[in-house]
């Protein structure tokens, strides 16, 4: 039997890992609302995953299970729970859904999106393969299931230069992050074109390539700057700076390190340096200050990912009490996109 904690509990516990960063009293109501959900998850058998980028309360309180999307997919694809409440945004949970077609997976907010995802479609992917046959596909797992379908295999932040040179191809479409293209072509040494930038009248015509990109990009991101690495280092000269790679190749270049999220978390956590900033969204800088207290976090981040901040405490209570909203991929297109998925799983 489970012994749940008290409401008062958690306030407490929240009270001590949380307290420079979220005010009293909105830990005291939190402390109710974590304690609700905590309880309903056990009634319904369910397991919670959280995406790094969760709000400081949500992340610290309340998933079983916290990573980045290439961790969180392979939990999704282990956990034995009947319903998986996925704590981050619906790509996601689509991927748990493919992984996991007999279970429920629910997203706490139908309006969790994602910029990225948004920038190609099936039939963008239809068209490139017309245009370029034979050419492998490489898809970011930050896309929707019916692209992931398309494509002939998926990849993450963490694992894209690893799958790029898997395939041992002459050439490789890569979709849809343009930024994180370019960065896995510089580490690869390719030749990377995108076709949406090239003058008029040539992209019928270019062929000569290594590898070829998309013009999405994250819109969180593609916010930071060569002059905000600039400004950080006049202020604090021995800032150690981590980019992630959907940043652009100049910023990623400008900065210490770069690497998925799980990558700049273990970065932090095993190197010593007097002063850390994390080039990515705002509440995973938070959860890693929090994990961390020894460390010096420079909390100059002011970008929220706007589609990871619809998923709330509120949201998460709602999803579990009414059972919504249900994320359903066709079968026809789960199987295709569970090959591609698979694939990537395989490579780590």
């Amino acid at each position: 039997m489970v012994v749940e904690k008290t409401v008062d509990a958690w306030y407490e516990d929240l009270r001590l890992n949380l307290s420079e960063i979220v005010p009293d009293v909105e830990l005291r109501i939190k402390a109710e609302l974590v304690h609700e959900i905590h309880r309903l998850k056990h009634e319904n058998d369910a397991v919670i995953l959280g995406h790094n980028y969760m709000e400081p309360v949500l992340y610290y309180a309340i998933p079983d299970f916290k990573g980045d999307s290439l961790a969180l997919s392979r939990k999704a694809a282990e956990v034995d729970n009947p319903i998986i409440v996925f704590c981050g945004v619906k790509f996601m949970a689509e991927t748990a859904k493919i992984l996991n077609p007999e279970k429920m997976v629910l997203l706490p907010s139908e309006k969790a999106g994602c910029s990225l995802a948004e920038s190609i479609t099936a039939e963008d992917v239809r068209t490139l393969k017309a245009r370029f046959p034979g050419v492998p596909i490489v898809t970011y797992v930050n896309t929707y299931a019916d692209v992931k379908a398309e494509s002939d295999i998926c990849c993450t932040s963490g694992n894209a230069a690893a799958v790029v040179e898997s395939l041992d191809a002459d050439s490789v479409i890569f979709l849809p992050d343009e930024y994180l293209a370019r960065n896995v072509a510089r580490e690869t040494g390719k030749h990377i074109i995108v076709p949406s930038l090239l003058p008029a009248g040539r992209a019928e015509k270019e062929t000569d390539f290594q590898m070829l990109g998309w013009h999405g990009r994250c819109e969180v991101h593609e916010e930071f700057t060569v002059e905000d690495i600039n400004n950080v280092r006049e202020q604090f000269p021995d800032v150690v700076i981590l980019a992630h790679p959907e940043c652009s190749p100049e910023v990623v270049a400008a900065s210490d390190f770069s690497g998925s999220t799980s990558a700049m978390i273990n970065y932090v956590e095993t190197t010593t340096a007097p002063h850390y900033l994390l080039l990515t969204e705002c509440a995973m800088g938070e959860n890693v200050a929090t994990a961390n207290p020894q460390k010096e976090m420079l909390r100059l981040c002011s970008i929220r990912c706007p589609h990871m901040n619809q998923i709330t405490l509120e949201d998460t209570l709602r999803s579990l009490q009414n059972k919504q909203y249900v994320i359903d991929v066709p079968e026809a297109i789960r199987l295709r996109a569970l090959q591609a998925v698979e694939r990537m799983l395989a490579i780590g």
